[in-house]
């Protein structure tokens, strides 16, 4: 094995990329980064039907927003005659073989297979055929499958997170690796790349583990260096139900524009599911140098959205004006006022998205909102507040005129008060407040 650590991530550009998907980005670019070795963007692309550029260029662009920097792209769909070449090495050495099954049939096998109480595995029925039957069947039903014909024994590893992992490989069909219509498949391309590009570490998602005990034989009858394996749990919805890759919400560039910090959702999966907790990190360092896979488990490891949200507030509130004054801006917020306007907002937003209906209250006024018992109390008080513009004195000033003239004071005073003003019962600091309010609606 290669003393570089080389890790890759092999998405498929057939739609955009997920929280499931991150995991296993992140940790393989920890491991690498680490170590100081390289990461490997690997783009999955050999179904050229469903592969589109669209979703190459949201692959890169969802990894560049998160600062998951790859040293360099490959694109499988360039690699075919490797495969080729591969495959050829495969049946030269009998472990390649031609199948001409339908699925029809192959379910017909299966469910036998299940009523006789036995595993259902491909029965091996192609090896049987001689050279004019398979010319026959292939007159008829055109070119069929290509499997590679597993040796049915023990196939062992340990595992980075599973521990020691043992797979009969009689209780495992001979894979197909390539498909009639030519189309070379994910488990044969991952294996070649694999051993040609040096790959040492490969962490991936616990539904591959069958997937990996085949690779690891293909591996070995093509005399490749098997690298470590890890495999994480897969994660669920909050109940515990399977998260589906069609969710767009969960989608990474759907994240993005929900105004979830690229920190906050770092931060949760590079911890969730280890027994370390989650806690804020704002610098990739920081990621790197506490990542340890050994500290992941195995089980199914529930994944709530809403937890990004607390994450994302908490940076925000780190940040200086100079990281979002171009926000800032954009809503049309004047320079002398951004620096108090951020420093009234910053502690009270969830994401930046909810700048704008702060910056609409300060604006443009909040709608009041008054309780029918305090109406003349809000009139009264009203008539007692100075022309603007307010500075960092007037809610003090204006709240004693009115505790002197109504006789209230406390949460009586100070709510009502709020509530006309702002619309809301809980906020910033009045007296910060008052500066940034360009017009008071219940006035009118």
């Amino acid at each position: 094995m290669s003393d570089k650590t080389i890790t890759r991530f092999a998405p498929s550009p057939t739609g955009w990329i997920h929280v499931g998907n991150l995991r296993t980005a992140l940790m393989n670019y920890l491991i690498a980064r680490k170590a100081g070795g390289e990461f490997i963007l690997r783009i999955d692309d050999t179904d050229q039907t469903r592969s589109k550029e669209e979703y190459v260029d949201g692959i890169k662009r969802d990894l560049d927003w998160l600062g998951l920097q790859w040293d360099r792209v490959e694109r499988q769909s360039l690699r075919l005659e490797q495969y080729l070449d591969a495959a050829q090495k495969l049946r030269d050495m009998d472990r390649f073989y031609e199948a001409f099954e339908t699925p029809t049939e192959l379910d017909l096998k299966r469910k036998k297979q299940l009523n006789m109480g036995k595993p259902p595995v491909y029965d091996r029925a192609a090896l049987a055929l001689d050279d004019a039957a398979r010319d026959r069947l292939r007159a008829e039903r055109g070119d069929g499958v290509w499997r590679f014909k597993l040796v049915q024994e023990r196939i062992v590893w340990t595992d980075g997170i599973l521990g020691d992992v043992s797979i009969d490989g009689a209780s495992v069909s001979d894979p197909v690796l390539i498909r009639g219509d030519g189309q070379i498949l994910y488990t044969l391309a991952s294996v070649i790349d694999d051993t040609e590009m040096g790959v040492t570490h490969v962490v991936r998602g616990s539904d591959h583990v069958t997937n990996t005990g085949t690779q690891i034989q293909i591996m070995q009858a093509l005399g490749g260096t098997v690298p470590a394996f890890a495999h994480h749990s897969l994660l669920t919805d909050p109940q515990g139900g399977a998260l589906s890759k069609r969710l767009g919400t969960l989608a990474l560039r759907d994240l993005r524009d929900a105004g979830i910090a690229p920190q906050a959702l770092l931060s949760l999966m590079s911890r969730l599911g280890s027994s370390d907790p989650v806690e804020l990190r704002t610098d990739m360092a920081e990621f790197i140098d506490g990542f340890d896979i050994s500290r992941f488990g195995s089980a199914p490891t529930k994944f709530d959205a809403e937890d990004l949200k607390p994450l994302t507030a908490h940076y925000l509130q780190t940040l200086p004006l100079e990281a979002v004054a171009e926000e800032i801006r954009a809503l049309g917020v004047p320079d002398a006022m951004a620096e108090q306007f951020w420093a009234v907002t910053r502690e009270n937003i969830t994401t930046l998205h909810d700048l704008k209906g702060w910056w609409q209250m300060f604006s443009t006024g909040a709608d009041p909102v008054i309780a029918p018992e305090d109406t003349a109390f809000i009139a009264q008080a009203m008539a007692l507040l100075p022309e603007g513009p307010f500075d960092a004195e007037t809610w003090g000033n204006w709240t004693a005129a009115v505790k002197e003239a109504t006789d209230r004071k406390g949460k009586g005073l100070f709510m009502p008060l709020r509530l006309a003003l702002t619309g809301q019962a809980h906020g910033p600091d009045m007296s910060a407040v008052m500066p940034l309010l360009q017009v008071v609606r219940a006035r009118n």
